[in-house]
């Protein structure tokens, strides 16, 4: 029997506002990406992360996050170096996203630059939990 599994892709579009004025900071943003930023989306644009179709530098809600997948509901966020540790916005930022069911993973500038064997191996822990979750069965 055929296991059917349901990426949200394949789920009715689903919608999350954002302010339009953050369309012109998201594009500036793009444009002067950190290294490790550049180097993240080296591994996930053009579908090359198991045929997920990532957008970086996205604007939901009242913000821009770092990296966004709609079939997988996640959002990945890149702590710099002075992002010590998670902050009340980032919990606030991190719950309005929730609302959506968006889960929030993140990394630190460091492990993507020292680390991406372990970043990516996170990232496909969460998609197989995902998919497993969305199985239908």
């Amino acid at each position: 029997m055929k296991r059917l599994v349901k990426l949200a892709s394949e789920m009715p579009r689903k919608i999350i506002p954002y302010k339009t004025h953050l369309k012109e900071l998201a594009r500036k943003l793009r444009n002067d990406s950190t290294p490790a930023e550049i180097k993240l989306w080296h591994e996930l644009r053009n579908k090359q992360f198991h045929g997920c179709d990532f957008h970086r530098q996205k604007p939901l809600l009242n913000y821009i996050v770092d990296f966004y997948c709609a079939e997988l509901d996640l959002v990945i966020e890149l702590d710099g170096r002075y992002h010590e540790k998670i902050s009340e916005a980032d919990d606030k930022r991190d719950a309005e996203l929730g609302i959506y069911n968006l889960v929030v993973i993140r990394f630190s500038e460091v492990e993507v630059m020292k680390d991406m064997f372990n970043v990516l191996r996170t990232l496909e822990a969460y998609l197989e939990k995902f998919k497993g979750e969305n199985s239908g069965e």
